[in-house]
């Protein structure tokens, strides 16, 4: 990668910035205020105040953080709206989850097969060799 492209991926962007403070339970979650501000520190009034989500759901696999945007004008409206938007990021991760898994199950290759894919349900119906030991 050439030295110039490197620069320009870590730049900050001085007409983005925000002043960040978190408001947690320290147990479900946190709110993120998001305060935009010039790059002298001082308040931006010409941007809205943003107000992110952050929480966490225990898998199989661990602990998978989810972050969802709140529509609030203040944080007593945020903390209204927490549950139904993670709720909400939760099911939408969860659907996400579930498309990569359909789309990771069309693209196995069965050997011997003249389509080259295996059907979904190939996996639970044994096509794919169920695993067993096999006497001879």
């Amino acid at each position: 990668m050439a030295a110039a492209e490197t620069q320009n991926e870590f730049q900050i962007d001085t007409e983005q910035l925000y002043h960040e403070e978190v408001f947690t339970d320290r147990r479900v979650g946190s709110i993120l205020r998001l305060t935009p501000v010039t790059p002298d520190g001082s308040r931006d009034t010409s941007r809205a105040v943003v107000f992110l989500g952050q929480t966490q759901v225990l898998t199989q696999a661990g602990a998978l953080p989810i972050n969802f945007e709140i529509k609030a004008n203040s944080l007593d409206q945020a903390l209204q709206q927490f549950e139904r938007g993670a709720e909400q990021a939760v099911d939408d991760t969860l659907e996400q989850i579930k498309q990569l898994q359909r789309e990771a199950a069309s693209s196995l290759v069965v050997p011997g097969s003249s389509g080259g894919t295996a059907s979904p349900g190939a996996l639970s119906s044994g096509l794919l060799g169920g695993g067993g030991i096999k006497g001879r």
